[in-house]
C-alpha cells in the first residue's frame, strides 16, 4: 500500500451524530500507551502530519496497561483513539473495554522487537547471558543442591563462575509495561523451567498455577529494582552504577551504542536479522488498538492507521525499520485488515 495514496485533499467530514451530545469531535487523533512502540509512533505522527491535510496526531507514553486502561474508559471525543502496546491486550482489558463500551476493536500488528540486555559499554564483562542465569539472579527463591531456598546469591559469579565477578544491580520493567510480561514469560519462566526450580516447586506440594506465579516473582531485596519509567530512566541507572544491567527495547539500545554494549541470550546475538527469523529467544510483537467507533468521527484515525503500516513506513526499507523495527512479513494482511476495519474476534 502506497502512504502518498492515503494523502487527502480535503479533511474528513466528521458525523455530528456519531458522539451523544457532542456537536463536532476533535481534529486530533490521541494515542497513548507503551513507551516501547512510542517512538515509532512518534516518527509516524510527524510524517502524516507532513504528508497529509491531518492534524499531527498527539502521541503520550506511560507503558501498554496504562494506555489499555485509559484506552478501555469509554467511546467519545474525551476518550483516546488508538492504544500503543507492546503485548497482546488481555481478555480482562477487552472485557472491561466491553463493558465501558468500547466493543469494536481493531487490532494492528506494526511489526517485532527483541528484548535487549545491556550494560555500560566500558563495564564488567556482561557478554553472554541465559535465561536460567537471569531467573538465578532475580528469583526470591532458587534451587540450590536439591532444594528451593531463598536466593543467596548477590553476586553474577555466584549465579555462574563464567559471570563478571560484580554485584548483582538489574534494572528491568516494572509491571505496568508490556515489555515486563515478555521477560517474565520469555527470561524468567524459562529459566525457572531449565533450572530445575519449577519442577522442584510442584514436587514439593505446590500446585502448577502457583509454582508458574513463582516463576516470575522477582525479589524485593534491591538487587533488582523495577523501573516505572521509560528506557531513558534505565539508561540513567546503568549511568550512575558500572555493575548495573538493564533490559531494553532493541532498538533503544541500537540508538545508544555509544553507551552500551549489549549481551547474547543463549549464544544468539540480538539484531534484526535473528529477531525476524525467531532466532533469537526473546522477542515479541508490537501493537496498536484501534476504536472502531471513532473511525469517521476522528478525523484521520483510519488514515493514521493506514499510513502507520504502509510499505513505505512499516515495510524493511522504511524509517521503522532505520530505527530498529523488524518489519512484519506478514505485513501485507496486516494492511489488508486495517483496510477492510476488522475488529478482534471478526
Amino acid at each position: 500500500m502506497k502512504f502518498t495514496t492515503l494523502v487527502s485533499a480535503t479533511a474528513l467530514a466528521v458525523a455530528s451524530t456519531a458522539f451523544a451530545g457532542s456537536a463536532q469531535a476533535r481534529d486530533q487523533v490521541q494515542i497513548a500507551g507503551s513507551s516501547t512502540v512510542l517512538p515509532y509512533a512518534s516518527i509516524v505522527a510527524e510524517a502524516f502530519g507532513e504528508n497529509t491535510d491531518f492534524p499531527t496526531p498527539v502521541v503520550e507514553s506511560g507503558g501498554s496497561s496504562a494506555g489499555l486502561k485509559k484506552f478501555c474508559t469509554g467511546v467519545g471525543e474525551n476518550t483516546i483513539d488508538i492504544a500503543n502496546a507492546s503485548r497482546k491486550i488481555r481478555e480482562k482489558e477487552i472485557k472491561a473495554c466491553a463493558e465501558a463500551g468500547v466493543k469494536d476493536i481493531i487490532e494492528v500488528r506494526i511489526g517485532y522487537d527483541g528484548i535487549v540486555f545491556a550494560s555500560q559499554k566500558n563495564g564488567p564483562a556482561f557478554n553472554e547471558f541465559t535465561q536460567v542465569q537471569w531467573f538465578n539472579a532475580l528469583a526470591p527463591k532458587v534451587l540450590k543442591d536439591g532444594q528451593i531456598v531463598d536466593n543467596p546469591y548477590t553476586k553474577w559469579s555466584e549465579v555462574d563462575a563464567s559471570l563478571p565477578d560484580a554485584e548483582i544491580a538489574a534494572f528491568i520493567p516494572g509491571t505496568k509495561h508490556g515489555t515486563r510480561e515478555v521477560f517474565e514469560e520469555k527470561v524468567l519462566a524459562v529459566g525457572c523451567e531449565e533450572s530445575g526450580a519449577l519442577k522442584a516447586m510442584i514436587d514439593s506440594g505446590m500446585s502448577e498455577d502457583d509454582a508458574e506465579d513463582a516463576c516470575i516473582a522477582v525479589r524485593t531485596d534491591g538487587k533488582s529494582v523495577d523501573i516505572d519509567g521509560d528506557y531513558t530512566e534505565t539508561l540513567a541507572r546503568i549511568d550512575s552504577n558500572p555493575n548495573g544491567v538493564g533490559v531494553f527495547g532493541l532498538a533503544f539500545y541500537e540508538n545508544n551504542t555509544d553507551k552500551l554494549k549489549v549481551a547474547t541470550m543463549d549464544g544468539i546475538a540480538p539484531s534484526t536479522e535473528t529477531i525476524a527469523s525467531g532466532e533469537y529467544p526473546v522477542s515479541r510483537p508490537l501493537f496498536f488498538y484501534v476504536k472502531k467507533a471513532h473511525i469517521g468521527v476522528i478525523p484521520g484515525l483510519k488514515e493514521y492507521a493506514q499510513f502507520f503500516v504502509s510499505d513505505e513506513i512499516a515495510g524493511p526499507d522504511g524509517p521503522l525499520a532505520q530505527y530498529g523495527l523488524v518489519s512484519d512479513p506478514e505485513l501485507a494482511a496486516t494492511q489488508a485488515s486495517v483496510e477492510a476495519e476488522e475488529t478482534m474476534g471478526n
